[in-house]
């Protein structure tokens, strides 16, 4: 197997252990992103459903993980899956890690997929096939449209998140029942359009109101929740306060 290496920043390190870099005009190519930090206990896992979930829609794909730094089993695990390895040589945050995944992407359709095993991969077809029929520009995977596993979501941090969609909706008037969900789909058209700048958990909203802003549609499908083996790294008040102050920005920004 041969691996090759690059450095697109200064600070990552890219391992391409398998992507057919030629592929049929005709054929969709999906893109699945996986942000990893200390993730080495799940991430195999997830990272097996997904590829048996994608080999059976039949379409071509490419799983990129970026593993942020981690000091556990983490860059262990990715290796012996084929996937692109994008690796930080250290903890930058969820939306830094999401974005140097989409700097790799070069699919038709984009998928983002947390590593904690709390989404289900089996779902992914329900986020990608709406996208497929150019229904809409972007599914997001919502936990609140079906029945939650206990435990899945703290209570303060399911309240801020009701909160953080209210005022989504007071601003723009775009009714979502899950703004901050991780699993989302959406199409190259999108990921060329965006012009993020969060680097942590507030990059869920700063998509989510850039992409009403300019006019893009979205919509939402139910998931499955599951309570994942680790408490969630997520700070009720101090993440909180940054998506509040995000989505106000971003919302300034692009009136």
């Amino acid at each position: 197997m041969n691996v090759l290496e690059s450095k697109p920043r200064s600070d990552s390190t890219v391992y391409n252990l398998w992507v057919k870099r030629r592929r049929p005009l005709s054929q969709t190519l999906i893109s699945v992103v996986i942000p990893a930090f200390n993730e080495g206990k799940t991430l195999e896992n997830v990272i097996e459903r997904t590829k048996h979930t994608l080999n059976k829609i039949g379409h071509l794909y490419e799983i990129i993980v970026v593993d942020d730094g981690s000091t556990d089993q983490t860059c262990n695990v990715a290796p012996a899956k084929e996937v692109i390895i994008v690796r930080n040589h250290k903890n930058h945050g969820k939306g830094y890690a999401l974005k140097m995944g989409f700097d790799h992407c070069r699919g038709d359709i984009i998928v983002t997929l947390d590593a904690d095993g709390s989404h289900q991969p089996e779902e992914l077809t329900r986020l990608v096939q709406p996208i497929m029929k150019n229904r809409v520009d972007m599914i997001i995977g919502s936990r609140f449209n079906t029945q939650l596993e206990d435990g899945a979501i703290k209570r303060v941090n399911m309240i801020g998140n009701k909160l953080f969609n209210l005022l989504i909706f007071l601003l723009s008037r775009r009714l979502l029942t899950d703004t901050q969900s991780g699993f989302r789909a959406f199409n190259r058209k999108v990921l060329s359009n965006l012009n993020v700048r969060s680097t942590g958990y507030e990059i869920e909203s700063e998509i989510t109101v850039e992409l009403i802003q300019k006019g893009f549609t979205i919509s939402e499908v139910p998931i499955t929740c599951s309570c994942p083996p680790r408490n969630s790294r997520l700070s009720a008040f101090h993440d909180g306060y940054k998506i509040l102050k995000t989505i106000v920005s971003t919302y300034l920004r692009w009136m």
